[in-house]
């Protein structure tokens, strides 16, 4: 039984590929690095540098926070045995202080800069959709496919330069 689904399932699939082998012939096919793509534009690299400077000064206040943890931890190690009770136990709330102030601040922040990093990753994904949708239309393909699917693509059917050169004009 388990024989003949097998000789079924192999006759399925070989006679999938005979009929679609003549119709992908007459289908013109690219391959695009997206990832390449965006990778190699100005603009995905201006984007860490436009967040750093969008989010300079909470970035300034969450890192002056750690700076802190790790001063008053430091102090109350090195210092301890010298140190009253009544002094440690100032230092350790300091300690827990800035721990809550910075997982107040850090987390927040971390996903401000996410999302913003998205809205922005998004603005050049579009502009490298509209670009592909472009090289395709000009070159009449049939199908385009994205080279992180693909295992192996001759270099002329590559059409990620064109597509790099498209978002390039259009900027």
């Amino acid at each position: 039984m388990k024989t003949l689904a097998k000789h079924l399932m192999a006759t399925a699939l070989l006679g999938s590929a005979m009929i679609s082998a003549p119709a992908m012939a007459e289908m013109k096919i690219a391959v695009v690095d997206a990832q390449s793509v965006f990778q190699a534009l100005p603009q995905s690299a201006a984007i860490a540098e436009t967040i750093q400077t969008e989010f300079k000064d909470e970035i300034g206040e969450v890192e002056q926070l750690q700076r802190d943890m790790q001063y008053y931890a430091e102090t109350l190690q090195r210092n301890a045995a010298t140190m009253s009770d009544d002094e440690q136990a100032e230092m350790q709330e300091k300690i827990l202080n800035a721990r809550a102030q910075y997982a107040e601040k850090a987390q927040p922040l971390q996903q401000k800069i996410q999302r913003r990093q998205q809205e922005e990753r998004g603005k050049i994904v579009a502009l490298i959709r509209q670009s592909i949708d472009k090289v395709a239309a000009e070159g009449n393909y049939d199908l385009i496919l994205d080279a992180g699917a693909i295992t192996f693509v001759k270099p002329e059917f590559d059409i990620s330069a064109q597509v790099l050169e498209n978002v390039n004009k259009v900027n």
